[in-house]
């Protein structure tokens, strides 16, 4: 698409494009309009988005370490948007469905999906790789329970005090160490599997977590 520069006029704070007029002053605001689905807090859950995504491609390319490094900054940009939210009042429906989405996918999906690529498929083989496979997707399922039942009781821009279950960035955590023991050959594949099995039910159990 070719933009005709001729047809953009610049007067004074104001640009005119055909037809319509921006403010330069207040172009911007939409960073912090608590309905605006773009706004900072969701930027954040974006970046967040995009750090997992990137993380899932280099696991497929069996490169464990930038993957981690990716999912790490993913957390770190899950706890920005959500004090972003809470100080200049950006929550709203759209961001709590956004940040669940992203939880889903840099705290459940892709642990789970590095487990399995390097430990699973390259220590476990035959009846026990498929065990650990439906073990896989019952924590997926897990996640993803939790996330929408977490959801339907939650209204935006309220925080608990406590969680009600492991959340899922905690419960990410948790599987990160059980991946590094098992990669410095401190617990085998097969209690990975059972140490899957413990944190997944934790994420819709009773166990209290207080909020950070």
């Amino acid at each position: 698409m070719l933009i005709n520069i001729s047809k953009v006029k610049i007067v004074k704070n104001k640009i005119n494009f055909l037809g319509y007029n921006f403010n330069k002053k207040t172009t911007m605001k939409f960073l912090f309009t608590n309905q605006s689905h773009f706004n900072l807090a969701n930027m954040f859950t974006f970046a967040n988005i995009t750090a997992g995504l990137l993380a899932t491609y280099f696991i497929t390319q069996n490169n464990f370490f930038t993957a981690i490094v990716l999912a790490w900054m993913g957390g770190a940009f899950d706890i920005f948007d959500g004090k972003i939210a809470r100080k200049y009042n950006l929550s709203n429906e759209f961001g709590v469905q956004l940040d669940s989405f992203a939880d889903f996918l840099s705290f459940v999906l892709v642990p789970v999906f590095l487990i399995f690529q390097a430990v699973y498929s390259k220590e476990l083989s035959g009846a026990m790789l498929i065990v650990a496979a439906i073990i896989s997707i019952y924590y997926v399922i897990s996640g993803l329970r939790r996330l929408i039942q977490f959801n339907i009781n939650s209204d935006a821009g309220e925080v608990s005090k406590y969680f009600t279950g492991v959340p899922t960035p905690l419960g990410a955590i948790l599987l990160w160490l059980v991946y590094l023991a098992s990669a410095y050959e401190i617990v085998p594949a097969f209690a990975v599997v059972f140490l899957m099995i413990i944190v997944g039910w934790s994420l819709n159990s009773k166990i209290k977590v207080r909020h950070p």
